[in-house]
């Protein structure tokens, strides 16, 4: 295995390894491997997120424009219209919107303990089978939990009868990539496969995920039917996707510009690859949604806020033109002002216009591949 030289931080990583995979206990040791390798690197952000957070709070009610001439910024009239003003935050309503919603809990779309899913829906569908949506969560690829994340946006689309799932899959330091990304295939093909059995549409199935769930959501987007990314699947398992949606999402896992791309580049070769990026360049390739780009890419909605302070927003800028260049279907960007990493989680406002815009688009797209469906005869 080449890593880089031995440092520490690499004997942390290796206990924790070695205690998650210890008999009967090491299963709910797991997050605790995941926490501590975001302890290892979370110093390096978080002067940077707390000035951001200041900023926002101190900066007064008003949202300035952003500078991104291709920004589609609603105005406050506009937010005020969709939105019912609440100080409660998201991850406080998150358990009474999964009990409104919840349909059907720890589905299992895999045989690994970690290879479960939520199935989100009403009690009674509308006639005809429901669109689908597959919510990846993020968590830095060491946390990949159905808990709290992306409930304000999944409770708003299942009460316009959509079936949504959201899913729990492997993550480092214990499992090591590309564990993650065939996880979320496995999800795909097992709801293309089965979803019909909870009301859903097995024709048509969306991928979203917020931070490294939306880096998931894109790769698995743009990749379907790789091998290197199917894991235990069979052959002929669906992985495709109809729609994804990109909320705060990494795309490039190739750049290595500035001191932050640097360090993140590190945290990738220490904990979530395991392998040194100058002797294997190939695998941060295959890995890089921005790497990935071609003409065939499903329709896109891509959601950041202009003061991430975690992953920029010039990154989802430069990842929208990228895409919006070369794809033949629909890419559409989302510049939430005043917004920082994880807004949906913290930010009511924030949280509800995401999962209005996330639904206006969802739907579009939906109606648009029941046009192009052949009429039956």
């Amino acid at each position: 295995m080449a890593l880089p030289s031995l440092h520490p931080v690499d004997v942390v990583l290796a206990s924790t390894r070695f205690y998650s995979s210890l008999p009967v206990v090491g299963k709910h040791l797991e997050p605790f491997a995941g926490l501590t390798a975001m302890a290892l690197w979370s110093g390096h952000y978080a002067p940077a997120a707390v000035r951001s957070a200041i900023s926002r709070r101190t900066g007064g009610a008003a949202a300035a424009p952003s500078d991104d001439p291709a920004a589609i910024v609603e105005t406050a009239a506009d937010v005020a219209a969709q939105i019912r003003p609440s100080r409660i935050p998201p991850f406080v309503r998150a358990s009474a919107q999964k009990r409104r919603s919840l349909y059907r809990s720890s589905v299992r779309y895999g045989d690994h303990p970690s290879q479960l899913l939520d199935v989100w829906r009403l009690p009674e569908l509308p006639p005809g089978p429901a669109p689908v949506l597959l919510f990846v969560p993020g968590g830095a690829w060491v946390q990949g939990t159905r808990m709290l994340q992306g409930h304000t946006m999944l409770h708003h689309l299942v009460k316009q009868g959509w079936v949504c799932l959201t899913m729990d899959y492997r993550v480092s330091p214990v499992h090591r990539w590309p564990r993650h990304i065939a996880d979320v295939n496995a999800a795909i093909a097992w709801a293309r496969a089965n979803i019909d059995r909870f009301g859903g549409d097995r024709e048509f199935v969306a991928v979203a995920g917020c931070s490294a769930g939306g880096h998931l959501a894109a790769l698995a987007g743009l990749t379907p039917g790789d091998p290197a990314f199917r894991g235990e699947l069979v052959e002929h398992a669906d992985t495709s996707v109809d729609a994804v949606v990109g909320i705060y999402g990494r795309y490039d896992w190739q750049d290595r510009s500035t001191a932050a791309r640097r360090n993140f580049q590190g945290f990738l070769e220490r904990v979530v690859v395991r392998r040194s990026q100058a002797q294997h360049p190939e695998i941060y390739r295959a890995a890089s949604p921005m790497a990935r780009i071609h003409r065939d890419a499903p329709p896109f909605l891509l959601i950041h806020g202009d003061q991430d302070a975690i992953i920029p927003v010039n990154e989802a800028r430069a990842f929208r033109d990228a895409l919006a260049a070369v794809s033949r279907n629909a890419v559409q960007y989302r510049e939430i002002p005043r917004a920082g990493h994880a807004f949906d989680l913290v930010d009511t406002s924030h949280a509800r216009r995401c999962a209005v815009e996330t639904a206006r688009f969802l739907t579009d797209v939906r109606q648009r591949h029941l046009q192009a469906r052949p009429v039956a005869v």
